[in-house]
């Protein structure tokens, strides 16, 4: 089955309470979508994660993917070893990618990868939250991956050139209703948004405009001349967004159209006609 990262980070918070369950002298019967509520109960105090994803356009061609992780002191005390290793599988992913990232931390992570157009970045977001690329990781941890909940994830980003500026459209589904498990079970409660801060963000030079034609579009905010959307865990998340951006290739030509009538302009119409101005003189008679 094809898991998301975020249910890889479920993984992680699951694999801890199945190690103590088994070190207990009488284990105690207690089905997994059980287990899975005791600990991420256990973990509601505080914010266990915080990620924010964003896409930045300085124009048509050239932007960047930008991410932002950090894990909670409470988080890290229960699973230390698979959350680190889980950050460390995001630097090798983002080198692959072609990116750079920055450790601040062993529990925070700044990761930048560039992209040259709406496809490469339809690409490399794709693959960079594909459950592919942790194939090794879950032939290892099947038993664990089958508690998980599927979830899908999936951006969509088309252009289409106008010359001087380039419309974009950019659609990204996320479906986190799978998370709904993380709800009442007897007398347990959990909000899975209590544990999983999410967000994603979007930066162009000339503002965008959301649109929010169904019923699971959620609303942005402004945030400092960028739009900001809270995915909401347990919902099916739908971000649709069109936007405009100046193409360096269409100004380019048009520069250098310009700068060619201008030259012709300045030889013929201006300055004298050569053909005249240079025509030799007659020879003079006596």
């Amino acid at each position: 089955m094809n898991y998301s990262l975020i249910g890889k980070l479920l993984t992680v918070l699951v694999r801890p309470l199945r190690f103590l369950l088994a070190k207990l002298p009488h284990k105690p019967r207690i089905n997994k979508p059980i287990s899975l509520l005791i600990l991420l109960t256990a973990l509601l105090m505080s914010g266990c994660v915080k990620y924010d994803v964003g896409v930045k356009f300085d124009n048509s061609n050239r932007g960047e993917l930008v991410q932002h992780i950090k894990l909670g002191e409470q988080l890290t005390s229960f699973s230390g070893d698979y959350v680190y290793e889980w950050l460390n599988s995001i630097e090798r992913r983002t080198r692959k990618l072609e990116g750079t990232a920055r450790r601040v931390s062993r529990e925070e992570v700044f990761v930048t990868i560039p992209f040259s157009n709406g496809k490469e970045l339809q690409t490399k977001f794709n693959e960079f939250f594909s459950s592919r690329a942790n194939q090794k990781t879950e032939n290892k941890s099947n038993e664990a991956n089958s508690e998980l909940p599927k979830i899908e994830s999936n951006l969509l980003v088309t252009q289409n050139n106008f010359l001087l500026v380039v419309r974009n459209e950019l659609i990204y589904d996320l479906d986190l209703r799978s998370l709904s498990l993380i709800g009442s079970q007897g007398n347990v409660s959990a909000d899975a948004s209590s544990i999983l801060d999410l967000d994603f963000s979007l930066k162009t030079p000339w503002g965008a405009k959301n649109i929010q034609i169904t019923e699971t579009a959620i609303a942005p905010e402004k945030q400092g001349g960028q739009l900001v959307w809270h995915l909401q865990p347990g919902e099916l998340n739908h971000i649709e967004v069109v936007f405009w951006l100046p193409s360096p290739l269409g100004i380019g030509s048009l520069l250098i159209i310009l700068f060619v009538l201008g030259g012709l302009y300045l030889r013929y119409i201006f300055m004298p006609d050569p053909s005249i101005q240079f025509t030799p003189k007659p020879a003079a008679t006596e």
